[in-house]
């Protein structure tokens, strides 16, 4: 008996997740095809032209603008940004300030510093107990 291996798929959002990428934004062939995992690896390796634009200038999907304001997806639906921006949208943003959008950032700098904060007390404690 050999057994018949078949290429690993994922549906289109999935792909479009690990890509970084707003999936309404892709192609539509991609949009209604499923990508195996050696097509997931050939994007990353080499992304064709609408990948590398999407990437450049978006529209990005709330995890990719959260990360580039610097803010969690909370933050972001605290600040009323529900639909994806595009690159020029997010430097807006960066440029203008807006009072949400200090706040945010504040907070999640304080999260950062927190979750450090709490590493080192482990780390301390694992060394002591060791």
């Amino acid at each position: 008996m050999t057994s018949h291996k078949t290429a690993q798929t994922m549906k289109p959002a999935t792909a479009a997740k690990k890509l970084g990428v707003y999936l309404q934004a892709t192609p539509t062939e991609f949009q209604e095809g499923v990508v195996t995992r050696s097509e997931l690896n050939a994007l990353q390796a080499e992304p064709p032209a609408w990948l590398q634009e999407l990437r450049r200038n978006g529209p990005h999907p709330r995890p990719v603008v959260a990360a580039k304001l610097g803010v969690s997806i909370a933050g972001l639906a605290r600040g009323g940004i529900t639909d994806p921006l595009t690159t020029e949208q997010i430097d807006e943003l960066k440029k203008d300030m807006p009072e949400w959008l200090q706040r945010e950032r504040a907070t999640q700098a304080e999260v950062r510093k927190e979750a450090v904060r709490i590493k080192e007390k482990q780390a301390k404690q694992a060394d002591q107990g060791a």
